[in-house]
């Protein structure tokens, strides 16, 4: 028998939501991911969407063999019906059913999974008429109980093709049920993204001004005026900025928020061995000072043997500890308080250059010696393909949560604040939002702040549009609580994302980042405070100046007002 889903589960709901002025009648996304590995699987969600016979009620019904092997219906002790592929000779030796896809549709997939024994990746992929393997999500099955598998692709022609699953051990059998694949126009999806924004990026707020004698003050006016986003979406920075004054003004009037591309890496700060010299990072924060802009330290190490200073290279074990050890203590105390981030070992998911020298705990005692030198800044992974790449199975959200369990585990890190970073570099060509949004899904059940560290799109037809997308399913995500796009001006090198050219004037990609910096802050409001000196109005989250004008008097009261995701917004009382 499968277990009913919880009472936040949406199946088969619909919603109708307010969209640009007009009512759009779509089917509500469903964030919800169940990390727990369960006895019965539970139902399948949108009530299978497209699938044919999704719990195998009907027995096999819809499901033919795919490649070698054997597939066959079972019977749990409680009544539950799930099919079997065994004898498997292949990875992708399992069970299929064709399906037809449309055009410019967003697939959300979902399945449990369990395997007769040990434990082994499995994926879902979709076959499409021309044979290519498209993989829409993976997950870490065992034996003995059920694991959600979710993901999602997108629909770049209209076509049929074949959903099948994948094991690279074909020793074990597969065991899947529930298996769902729900369908979703672009207008629909945009639906999910706006609801969310409504939802999570603004607060309402009830303003009330009362004489001294706590009567209310009719036909007050009220000025509000936003003077810093709540929301970090920023931009990179590189050390042309220290040497034209066009670069300076252009980014400090549009972005609070930052991180330097290689300023602060070892590599630039310690070209020679034992000849520090931070004097560009340190006048680049200067700047930052200047004009009120946050930093991310990116980074302290970084994994990839390639991208280390010359010199370390050939450093042996001990002599890399002790060099290590001296990097580490000179650049986080050297910026202690400085930064909002750290981004301590880079892609330590994908390369291993201080484990396999030093130990497979490297990474997790480097996290936590920075956090005990700096405890201001969060401490974090920051990988590439997670978001991006539906492929690469080094990133998968299981890998990054264990890796995670390191750090936290390791001894003297109690209490240390870590956070998921996910660079967001992303190919030219449509991107997976479905993926995208499954992967910050499930990243979320972790309750850790994630960012996306390093946005960027290659060029190509629709770059914008493209990162429009990007951005946008960023932004909506409940889970995400900042942006970094590595992107800047022609005078500064940037080839692939460039917001400006040579003279400053936007690129269409510059265009969207204006767009979208003006869309997600509040306009300036001006209002009357109603018979009972109310004022009602919904903000984004930021910081407000907020100006009373007495509607006798003229006199004005100024104050300012926190609009914050978190905190309690009870009525604010102003006094006049």
């Amino acid at each position: 028998m499968k277990v009913q889903a919880q009472a936040y589960t949406f199946l088969l709901t619909t919603v109708l939501l307010l969209i640009s002025g007009l009512r759009v009648h779509a089917v509500h996304y469903d964030h919800s991911v169940t990390t727990e590995c369960l006895v019965e699987p539970k139902r399948a969600q949108y009530g299978g969407g497209i699938m044919v016979n999704p719990g195998f009620d009907q027995s096999l019904r819809g499901w033919t063999v795919n490649g070698k092997g054997v597939i066959e219906e079972r019977i749990s002790k409680e009544g539950n019906r799930f099919i079997v592929a065994r004898n498997r000779t292949h990875p992708l030796d399992s069970f299929s059913q064709r399906i037809q896809l449309e055009k410019a549709k967003l697939y959300s997939f979902s399945a449990w999974v369990q395997l007769s024994e040990g434990t082994e990746i499995v994926s879902v992929v979709v076959r499409t008429n021309r044979s290519e393997l498209v993989r829409g999500g993976h997950v870490i099955a065992q034996h003995g109980c059920w694991t959600l598998l979710k993901g999602g692709i997108v629909a770049n022609f209209s076509s049929s093709a074949e959903i099948l699953f994948e094991s690279q051990n074909t020793e074990v059998e597969l065991w899947v049920d529930s298996i769902s694949l729900q369908p979703f126009t672009k207008t629909e999806w945009r639906s999910h993204q706006d609801y969310n924004i409504e939802r999570v990026r603004k607060r309402n707020v009830r303003l009330q001004i009362l004489h001294t004698n706590e009567t209310a003050l009719e036909g007050t006016t009220v000025l509000i005026n936003q003077t810093r986003p709540g929301f970090p979406f920023g931009c990179s920075i590189n050390h042309h900025i220290l040497t034209s004054k066009d670069y300076q003004n252009w980014f400090a009037s549009r972005f609070k928020y930052t991180t330097f591309t290689n300023e602060m890496k070892w590599y630039s700060t310690e070209i020679k061995q034992g000849e520090e010299n931070y004097t560009i990072a340190d006048a680049m924060l200067e700047f930052t000072k200047q004009h009120n802009i946050r930093v991310r330290g990116h980074n302290i190490f970084w994994d990839n043997p390639t991208q280390q200073p010359i010199w370390v290279k050939s450093l042996s074990s001990e002599e890399l500890r002790k060099a290590a050890e001296k990097r580490l203590n000179s650049v986080v105390s050297r910026y202690k308080g400085e930064l909002i981030a750290w981004d301590v070992v880079n892609e330590d998911l994908h390369f291993s250059f201080f484990e396999d020298k030093l130990g497979q705990n490297a990474s997790a005692e480097y996290y936590s010696k920075a956090y005990k030198l700096d405890q201001k800044p969060i401490m974090f992974m920051n990988e590439f393909n997670a978001i991006e790449y539906s492929g690469d199975q080094a990133v998968i959200p299981e890998k990054y949560k264990k890796k995670l369990e390191e750090i936290l585990s390791y001894p003297g890190s109690e209490g240390i604040s870590v956070g998921i970073g996910l660079q967001g570099h992303f190919v030219s060509g449509q991107p997976n939002l479905a993926y995208m949004r499954c992967v910050l899904d499930s990243l979320a059940t972790t309750n850790l702040p994630i960012w996306l560290t390093e946005v960027s799109v290659d060029k190509g037809p629709n770059q914008e549009d493209h990162l429009e997308d990007i951005l946008r399913e960023a932004y909506a995500h409940p889970a995400v609580e900042g942006i970094i796009t590595f992107s800047g001006p022609a005078i500064a090198g940037f080839k692939d994302m460039q917001l400006v050219d040579e003279n400053f004037h936007n690129t269409p990609v510059g265009d969207v980042v204006d767009k979208l910096l003006n869309e997600w802050k509040s306009e300036s409001v001006q209002a009357k405070a109603d018979s009972t000196g109310f004022v009602d109005v919904s903000l984004f989250h930021g910081d407000y100046d907020v100006t009373i004008i007495h509607p006798l008097t003229k006199s004005s009261t100024k104050l300012n007002l926190s609009v914050k995701k978190h905190a309690p917004q009870d009525i604010v009382q102003v006094h006049v």
